[in-house]
């Protein structure tokens, strides 16, 4: 499996930066005290096009395409938030995206993807795990049409355009004169804590990467334990529904499985006040799969002091309607 080396990471961030938004690193000390960390920085992916950091893989990925490919379209599978990142990558490409999505994935979330002019097909996948049905309809749909099939994470070039996030992280942190003690980072197939982990093993080697992932689906953590990519029974069910992936992806484990990352999990209870904080304290509005790295910090389970932290709060795709619903019991 091919890891994109520096110079490859470097390449797609010099293309995607011309697309994506230069999302702020946020310095919040009221975070910091209440976590017990030196200094506390969120990284806000939550205000990238499209709600995500998936706008930079999806972005660099579809500029890999061979022009009849590109013309033909192509297809994935998304609960959403790859959805939003490819179709508004098509739009600014001017390539046609087809996208299937579980029926069950957020309204908001399917209507954004329809807005940026993808077709979306609706998948109902009854007990079945729902990734499983929407990848199979997707390659039933590229055979089909002859449309290139994109995978939302397990995908070299998807890693690389991801990589982006730690990039653009750590020339943000250089211009404040700081070193990142700890990295947390929300964690659904890898594609994001792959590329983020491949930009700081080279620029910042000393900076421990924490995958971060709803309890029952930690995927990446008991595969980086058992040193090969290994699949979860079906759970039943997390409000962090981009981080439902039962398997890291084959490229991302392959881009972080040498050294691994440490791992956490967290409990929807958790990732609802955590919703609540970033809310109040930072004034940021995540949806529960962009908050699950803010609740690790937040929950106590690692000793902080002293340490630097930068939270990866990596999505704010979610309806206001279901935000007040999430957080108004805390």
């Amino acid at each position: 499996m091919m890891v994109p080396d520096l110079d490859h990471l470097r390449r797609a961030y010099a293309v995607t930066v011309r697309a994506t938004q230069l999302t702020p690193l946020l310095d919040s000390p009221a975070l910091a005290r209440q976590s017990g960390a030196a200094r506390l920085f969120l990284k806000a992916e939550s205000l990238q096009w499209a709600g995500s950091f998936k706008a930079r893989g999806a972005y660099w990925r579809l500029t890999q395409l061979s022009p009849d490919a590109a013309r033909k379209g192509v297809v994935a599978y998304s609960s959403g938030n790859f959805a939003q990142g490819l179709a508004a990558a098509g739009q600014a490409l001017g390539i046609p995206v087809t996208i299937v999505m579980p029926v069950d994935a957020p309204a908001a979330k399917r209507e954004a993807t329809a807005g940026y002019g993808a077709t979306v097909v609706l998948t109902d996948h009854g007990d079945r795990p729902r990734e499983e049905v929407a990848s199979a309809r997707a390659r039933d749909i590229a055979g089909e049409q002859g449309l290139t099939l994109l995978h939302p994470f397990d995908d070299p070039e998807i890693v690389a355009g991801q990589a982006g996030v730690g990039l653009e992280t750590l020339e943000q942190l250089a211009a404040r004169e700081c070193h990142a003690d700890l990295l947390f980072c929300p964690v659904g197939g890898g594609g994001l804590i792959a590329g983020i982990t491949l930009a700081f093993r080279h620029l910042s080697p000393a900076t421990r990467i924490v995958a971060v992932e709803p309890a029952g689906y930690d995927g990446m953590g008991s595969s980086v334990r058992a040193g090969e990519p290994v699949t979860k029974p079906h759970a039943s069910g997390t409000i962090c529904d981009g981080l439902m992936a039962r398997r890291p992806g084959d490229a991302p484990f392959a881009a972080i499985g040498r050294d691994g990352v440490a791992a956490a999990t967290v409990e929807d209870a958790a990732v609802r006040r955590a919703m609540k904080q970033a809310a109040e304290r930072a004034k940021l509005y995540l949806e529960p799969s962009g908050a699950a790295a803010l609740a690790a910090v937040l929950e106590g389970g690692f000793d902080l002091s002293g340490k630097t932290v930068v939270v990866i709060a990596s999505g704010g795709n979610v309806a206001l309607a279901d935000f007040m619903r999430h957080v108004g019991d805390v």
